[in-house]
Parts: C-alpha cells; sequence; structure tokens
C-alpha cells in the first residue's frame, strides 16, 4: 500500500475516488455524519494545492493558478462553506489530473543512443591485434575492424574493401561500398570485408558522440508551454483580491467576498486546455496516431513547413527491381533476371536480396543453386552456373576485371541514375550482359498527402541523407520542391534551425537514428513507429503507429480544430467567470451556490472538449 502512494498518479486517482461520494453526502446531507464528509476532499485534495501554492511562493516568489484556488479554501472554510471549499478543491485537482496526463514522462532515447557506442576497439600493435576499450582510442592508432562489427571511431580506411551500413547516421536504406582513402564514422557497421583504419576522430569528437550532444541540446532547448491558467495567474489572483476586498468594503457582507474569491477560480480555465488536447489525442488514436508529447497539438497549429526525411518516410526504405536492361539482343530481360538471381542467390547483400526476392515474386520459386560462390567485399559477386562465370556487381567490380562496358549500356546506365537508382551490372564468362537497377520505392499516397498538405497552407521540405539524384527525384514526384542532400545529423538539425530562427516553425518527419536531432530541434517532430528505430520514436512528440502518412492532413487540421475548441472553452469560461462575479457581488450566489456554477462551466468545457473525440473533416 506505501508503494501505491507514493505514486503520484496512483494517489491522485484514489484521492479523487474517495472524495467524490464524500462531496455528494455533504451536498445533499445525507447520513446523518457528526462531521460534515467535505472536510475528506479538502484535506486529500486541497491540502496538496495549498501546500503547493505556498512553496511556489516562498521559493520562487510564482504566482500560480493554485494561489488563488488556496485564498478561496482558506476563505470558504473560515465562514464554515465546507462543502464549497472541498468542491473547488475537487475540481482543480481533476483539471491538474488532467494536465498532468498530457505531459509526457521522462525518456529513454539517449540511453538508447549511448547503448549504440562501441564499447571495444581492435587496435594494431607491432603486427598484432589488441582489444582495448573503445574510449582508449588515441587519433593515429591503426584499428583493425571485421565483418559484423561495429566502427568505434571516425577514421580513413587504408587497407581493404567492404560495404558499411550509415543508416545510424545517414538513414541511407543501401550499404555504401568503401574502399582505400574513404572515410568510415563511428557507430556504422561492417558488413562484410575486414578492413584496417586509422584512428582520426575518436571520444568525444567521434560522429556519434556528436550526435548523442546533438539530442540531448536539442531537448534542453525545446521550451514547454505553460498552461493558460498559469500564464494568467498574476492577474486572475490580483483582479480577483481586489473585487472581493471592494465588495466587503461596500457590502460589509464577507460571505459575496468569500464568493467572489470561489466563483473567480479558474477551474473550467483549467479544465478547458488538458481536456480538448486529451479529447484530440484520442481522435488521433483512432487513425493510427500516438500523441506521445501533451502540448503537441498545440504547437503542431502553428508550424509553417512541414520536413520529411526521404528513406523509411516517404519512400518504404527497401531496395526494389525498378529496371531490367539487357545489352545482348538474344538475351531477354527474363533471363538476366535468373541469372542475376543465380549469382545472388547466397549473398547476404541487400541489394542481392531485392533481387532475389524481385525473382521469387515474378517466378514463384528460387532459382537455381550456383555450383561455386564467392562474395567480392565492396564490388558484388562471382558465381559459377552451369560451367559459366557469373559476374554480378558494380562498375569497379567490372573495371578491376578487365570488362569494358559499351556506349549503349553506358548511356542507359546514367539514364538510370538521375532516377537515384542503385545498378547491379552483370556478366557472363567476361562478356557486359547488362544491368539490373534498384531504388527505393516511394509511397503510393505520398504525392497525394504532400498536395493535401500544400492545400492546408503548409510548405514541405526534403532533408535526406542520400545523393542529390536520388533526392531530387524523390522529390519531383512528391511535388516537394526543397531539397537538402546528403545530409549528416547536424545537417538536418542545422537546416531547421536556420527556418526556426527565421520565424517559419518546422514539423520534421522521420524515421532513422539519424533523423532524432532533428526531431528534437523541430518545433514537433513526428516519427514512423512501424518501421522507425526505438530511438526516433522516443525522440518524437508524435508517433505514427502504422508509418501511415497519408494522415498527417488529419493531424494538421485536428490540431487547428483542438485549438479553436481550446479558445471557445476559455472564452466560454471566463464569460461565465464574470457572469458568476456579478451575481456574487449583487448577492444573489452564495458560496455554495458559486461553487455549483463551477460545476455548470466544468461539465460545459468537458462536454465540449469531447466533441473532438469523433471530429473528421470530411474534406
Amino acid at each position: 500500500m506505501l508503494s501505491f502512494l507514493k505514486d503520484e498518479e496512483k494517489r491522485t486517482v484514489l484521492f479523487l475516488m474517495i472524495s467524490l461520494p464524500a462531496l455528494i453526502v455533504s451536498f445533499f446531507d445525507m447520513g446523518g455524519f457528526p462531521v460534515n464528509l467535505a472536510w475528506i476532499a479538502i484535506l486529500l485534495c486541497g491540502v496538496p494545492i495549498i501546500k503547493e501554492a505556498v512553496m511556489g511562493l516562498l521559493t520562487e516568489f510564482d504566482i500560480k493558478a493554485d494561489v488563488l484556488v488556496s485564498i478561496a479554501l482558506v476563505a470558504s472554510i473560515i465562514i464554515g462553506e465546507i462543502f464549497a471549499a472541498g468542491e473547488v478543491a475537487f475540481i482543480m485537482t481533476i483539471g491538474a489530473y488532467l494536465e498532468e496526463r498530457t505531459v509526457n514522462k521522462a525518456r529513454a532515447g539517449i540511453e538508447k543512443l549511448v547503448h549504440l557506442t562501441p564499447t571495444t576497439a581492435r587496435v594494431l600493435q607491432e603486427k598484432e591485434e589488441a582489444i582495448i576499450p573503445a574510449n582508449q582510442v588515441k587519433q593515429g592508432d591503426l584499428l583493425r575492424v571485421l565483418a559484423g562489427e561495429t566502427i568505434a571511431v571516425d577514421g580513413m580506411i587504408i587497407r581493404g574493401q567492404t560495404s558499411i551500413d550509415q543508416s545510424v547516421m545517414t538513414g541511407e536504406s543501401l550499404p555504401i561500398d568503401k574502399g582505400e582513402g574513404d572515410e568510415v564514422y563511428s557507430g556504422t557497421v561492417n558488413q562484410f570485408g575486414t578492413f584496417d583504419m586509422i584512428a582520426q576522430k575518436v571520444g568525444e569528437d567521434s560522429s556519434l558522440q556528436r550526435m548523442i550532444r546533438l539530442v540531448e541540446s536539442a531537448d534542453a532547448g525545446k521550451a514547454k508551454i505553460v498552461g493558460i491558467a498559469d500564464r494568467w495567474a498574476t492577474w486572475i489572483v490580483v483582479i480577483a483580491l481586489i473585487a472581493a476586498a471592494a465588495t466587503w468594503f461596500a457590502t460589509d457582507e464577507i460571505i459575496r467576498s468569500v464568493t467572489i474569491l470561489v466563483v473567480f477560480c479558474p477551474c473550467a480555465l483549467v479544465l478547458a486546455t488538458p481536456t480538448a488536447i486529451m479529447a484530440g489525442i484520442g481522435n488521433a488514436a483512432k487513425y493510427g496516431i500516438l500523441v506521445r508529447e501533451g502540448d503537441a497539438l498545440e504547437r503542431l497549429s502553428k508550424v509553417k513547413k512541414m520536413a520529411f526525411d526521404k528513406t523509411g518516410t516517404l519512400t518504404f526504405g527497401k531496395p526494389t527491381v525498378v529496371k531490367i536492361q539487357s545489352y545482348d539482343p538474344q538475351l531477354e530481360e527474363a533471363d538476366l533476371l535468373e541469372l542475376a538471381a543465380i549469382s545472388e542467390l547466397r549473398s547476404e547483400h541487400p541489394l542481392g536480396k531485392a533481387i532475389v526476392s524481385y525473382y521469387k515474386q515474378q517466378k514463384g520459386g528460387l532459382p537455381q543453386q550456383p555450383s561455386a560462390f564467392r562474395l567480392i567485399a565492396g564490388r558484388g559477386v562471382n558465381a559459377f552456373y552451369n560451367s559459366q562465370e557469373i559476374l554480378a556487381g558494380n562498375e569497379a567490380l567490372l573495371k578491376e576485371q578487365n570488362i569494358i562496358l559499351p556506349p549503349e549500356l553506358i548511356q542507359s546506365a546514367e539514364a538510370s541514375k538521375t532516377k537515384g537508382s542503385t545498378l547491379i551490372y552483370l556478366a557472363l564468362n567476361r562478356k557486359p550482359l547488362g544491368f539490373i537497377a534498384l531504388s527505393d520505392t516511394l509511397r503510393p499516397d505520398t504525392a497525394e498527402t504532400v498536395d493535401t498538405i500544400h492545400q492546408t497552407g503548409i510548405n514541405t521540405l526534403l532533408l535526406t541523407g542520400d545523393a542529390a539524384q536520388a533526392a531530387s527525384h524523390i522529390a519531383q514526384i512528391a511535388g516537394i520542391q526543397d531539397i537538402y542532400a546528403d545530409c549528416l545529423p547536424e545537417n538536418k538539425l542545422q537546416a531547421i534551425e536556420k527556418y526556426q530562427q527565421n520565424g517559419e516553425l518546422i514539423c520534421m518527419v522521420g524515421d532513422g537514428i539519424n533523423d532524432a536531432p532533428a526531431l528534437k530541434t523541430a518545433h514537433v517532430g513526428i516519427a514512423m513507429g512501424g518501421i522507425g528505430s526505438d530511438i526516433a520514436i522516443d525522440a518524437a512528440d508524435i508517433v505514427l503507429v502504422g508509418d501511415d502518412i497519408k494522415e498527417i492532413p488529419h493531424l494538421l487540421q485536428l490540431a487547428q480544430k483542438t485549438m479553436k475548441t481550446i479558445n471557445i472553452n476559455l472564452t466560454a469560461s471566463m464569460i461565465l467567470n464574470f457572469a458568476a462575479i456579478a451575481l456574487a457581488i449583487s448577492g444573489i450566489l452564495n458560496p455554495v451556490l458559486g461553487a455549483l456554477v463551477h460545476n455548470v462551466g466544468s461539465v460545459a468545457v468537458i462536454i465540449n472538449s469531447s466533441l473532438l473525440l469523433k471530429w473528421r473533416n470530411v474534406k
């Protein structure tokens, strides 16, 4: 039981559950208890409010809405209006509880980034290998990285060839072929060959550590929106006290002054924002949208530009065959595909797997097994089938084998490259046959979604780690005009900061670890929940659980509708408050009736907010 009471949220729910029947018994004067049961609500709900108000005043001289509530509570108790005091405490506790429910708790995103940091490195010392802690690697050290290992520091390859999975840094869906003289980054994964590298950026200077710092600084810099009641609290307290004092001075009736304090308590005002936001969150959840930050909808209603990552966000994030080009007139495209599938059948490379998967879709089964297979790291594969040699790989592979590509094939290949495709060239018995183009494909709803976003008055932007050609091709199809290509995490963050410094608040949509700093820095971050990394999801304010970007326009419209509902709630609650004050000054309302007016205003706010639950723009 003690552990249960230590949990603030559970304790608040328990206190509210106990206080409600006590207030009902008090109002209808049931049971003939010797003590007014409204004292239960005062002790359980009111005392924490008074304590919080006193602590805020003494430690920071911070005047919030609970200061006026505390004054009204104490004044009501002094004149014997116990039910009024208990009812105000109960309503304010409900408002605070709902507001707390909309505030996101501490997240584990940065911890997960830290867990990606390699703990050891393989250092070459006098031709011997020694495994040492990664934080002890010094600039200039010679490191060896085996297949499957994570690279410990930034550096340059001096011996060997391989393919590197750089998705942690750039978000690129395909591994990048690397050879001597190429740079490699900490946190990225060596997929195939063994290579030696010289350490260049170590410790806190490495790429992964820089990204961790970016996420931390961006999270600290995103200010939380202050509740509307607390924002106006000073004026509310001053006006309430002046009105109560003036009424007491003019009428010499303390009960009227206390009634003013009771009706001036911003109960409906406190409920206006959290109830609307919770209803908006409930609406979003029906469409596969998880709103993780309470004020995310409020912030989303103010964005002027939406930035998209490419791979895994606008696209599916997986390579697929988009073109088969045969150079040999005697060789059909289906035959070229079969040779490619045979050669790649034992390959673990994502491109090879994509070719085999495409063949399986077209033919309904797997290709024949090659009689021999050899992986050439960073280049491609070499296989034998029916005593014939098949080479499948990049241009460097064919060049090393002294296989010259004909001009017509090169021209066709360049056309595919301009569309962002990656090419696998094929040769049979050292004779070039053609190529297979693979590309990440656009989600079917992307162009329509972008167009609808533009219709809401929000511009779009593409931020991607992919090369300029691939980025430009996807942006053109999707209808996005502004493009930032070849982006590392800090480049995406800098682009967003530039726009926001010029007054254009950004909503960032991404899925990868490399998007985490941008998601944090943006005014609102939206992560893809299905294929997105845990770190991107933890960094985001909103998550698309089903990766369905076509619901983004509804989310934008819902945010605007939620803000309209909040404004209506605020306006209506203020009108009701001032009307109740006029009635209290005239003596028509007493503290108990004033407390009931609170109920009317609070219920009206809740009903208006609940209309958001089923709202959807049918256009």
